[in-house]
């Protein structure tokens, strides 16, 4: 996980070694991450000698059969002058197309054949995909011609040019942006042009201006499960509106939904050819805009939810005083829904979590992003359940003097389960409630700084000593159990 986010930031592959057989099952986790979000990694594992394959020898796996479906690229080397051929391949295939990990199995007796010194290798850099001039004439062509068009941004792949070049385009051509679920980073989300983000806690106002929108721009993202509300939101496979679909990877447009236009490209050749556009019918989409913009303003307006919520308003207390160029990591869990919510994320990379929903992403994630980099102030948010996943990762972040702040919000039960046990088998509850050791005691062995909250002006006191304190820091936000979601009582 730690990889990952080091993939999300750097746009090259984040590198994990493991162990052969219980480290491999554990590291399972991550390439799924990974594999989901389109991230660059790679993973070497240990496996048994040579002469010990197919004995399901001491932790042996069969690692092809293990990652196939959650990974680029599966191979093990038993060849030790072919290493470097292997490697670079990795680098390549991570990085091409459709980002991803790639899994590469080390026999044990490998390890230790001699070889002569290979040639220098050569930096792998990511192949470009330029959009074809007819492709880009007929999106210009579908603009030209729409009345309600909307952009939905997403997906892997996107670097700093690529996300100024985005923001060059929607202002000239004055289109609604919106993101895919927890693609927040791709665009500012204070800029003029945003207007919110497709995830689990729906937007209402989102969902029906896609529903209306005639023209649908989608820039990267897969179209999958939780951005489109179950496959609900757009009628499968053919949808309603005329459907643009950009994506690195030229077999996803048409996976689920048949577009209209389908275009092959990275995302900064993409964004970067549509930026040097003149505008088309910018008048056209002003209303449209002013009314979506609107709209997001009043959603994520913590006072707009008619109840006091003091951890919306903690999170809200985050716009305030945290650079732009903050970091903040999330795994899973309701309490997910607030940061998302009412959090602005501006800068590139500024958003790491997990679109695969894994618990205990969080924690790890902002280890890679300290150690990766260590001038950006990290937050992370992990809910009782989701922190206790990781929890131990605090003493790699002790052990290597990393700053960031854990913020643990405690409503003593696994929330997203228990909301659905409520939901759909009301009185019928199984397994959720949680019995927690003391956060704030299990941070300060591990020699961090240490605060339990509840109002505002504590979290308020907590969060500015930690972050003039430095190192690791941990935040437990005690949350009323009858809270649910963001203006939603259980």
């Amino acid at each position: 996980m730690a990889a990952d986010a080091h993939g999300k930031l750097t746009g090259r592959p984040g590198v994990c070694f493991v162990t052969r057989g219980p480290g491999a099952t554990n590291a399972s986790a991550g390439v799924h991450v990974a594999f989901q979000d389109s991230t660059p990694m790679i993973l070497f594992i240990g496996q048994v000698a040579r002469d010990m394959i197919e004995r399901e020898a001491f932790q042996e796996i069969d690692y092809r059969r293990m990652f196939g479906q959650m990974a680029k690229w599966v191979a093990q080397i038993d060849d030790a002058s072919r290493i470097q051929e292997y490697v670079s391949r990795a680098y390549r295939v991570a990085m091409s197309g459709r980002p991803g990990p790639v899994v590469l199995a080390l026999p044990e007796d490998m390890l230790t054949d001699m070889l002569s010194a290979p040639a220098a290798p050569r930096r792998v850099e990511p192949a470009r995909y330029q959009p074809s001039p007819e492709g880009l004439e007929g999106l210009r062509a579908r603009i030209a011609e729409a009345k309600r068009p909307l952009i939905m941004a997403g997906g892997g792949g996107w670097t700093p040019k690529a996300r100024a070049a985005l923001a060059r385009f929607v202002e000239t051509q004055g289109l609604p942006v919106s993101v895919s679920m927890r693609a927040q980073g791709v665009m500012d989300n204070t800029h003029p042009n945003y207007v919110g983000h497709f995830a689990v806690g729906k937007a209402p106002y989102l969902v029906d201006a896609l529903q209306a929108s005639d023209l649908l721009i989608a820039i990267g993202p897969r179209l999958g499960e939780m951005t489109t509300g179950g496959y609900t939101h757009l009628d499968a496979p053919v949808p309603a509106q005329k459907l643009v679909h950009i994506h690195p990877a030229p077999e996803e447009p048409g996976h689920v939904y048949e577009p209209d236009l389908a275009l092959t490209a990275d995302m900064e050749s993409f964004a970067k050819a549509v930026a040097e556009w003149q505008a088309i019918a910018p008048d056209r989409f002003v209303d449209t805009l002013a009314q979506l913009k609107s709209q997001f303003e009043a959603y994520s307006d913590v006072a707009g939810l008619g109840m006091d919520d003091p951890f919306a308003q903690m999170v809200d207390h985050l716009n305030e005083v945290l650079p732009e160029d903050a970091i903040i990591t999330n795994g899973a869990g309701n309490y997910a829904g607030w940061v998302h919510r009412f959090y602005r994320y501006r800068a590139h990379g500024s958003q790491l979590a997990p679109t695969s929903g894994s618990m205990g992403y969080g924690l790890p994630a902002a280890v890679g992003a300290a150690a990766t980099t260590p001038e950006r102030e990290v937050v992370c948010f992990a809910g009782d359940g989701c922190f206790m996943m990781t929890c131990q990762e605090l003493a790699t972040a002790a052990h290597h003097g990393l700053r960031l702040t854990v913020i643990v919000v405690n409503n003593n039960r696994y929330g997203t389960i228990r909301a659905h046990q409520e939901a759909h088998y009301k009185g019928r509850i199984s397994g959720t409630a949680l019995t927690n050791p003391n956060f704030c005691a299990f941070a300060r062995s591990f020699g961090a700084g240490a605060a339990h909250v509840s109002t505002l002006p504590e979290f308020q006191e907590a969060l500015a000593q930690a972050r003039a304190r430095g190192g690791v820091n941990l935040i437990e936000v005690a949350q009323d159990e009858g809270i649910l979601a963001p203006g939603k009582p259980l």
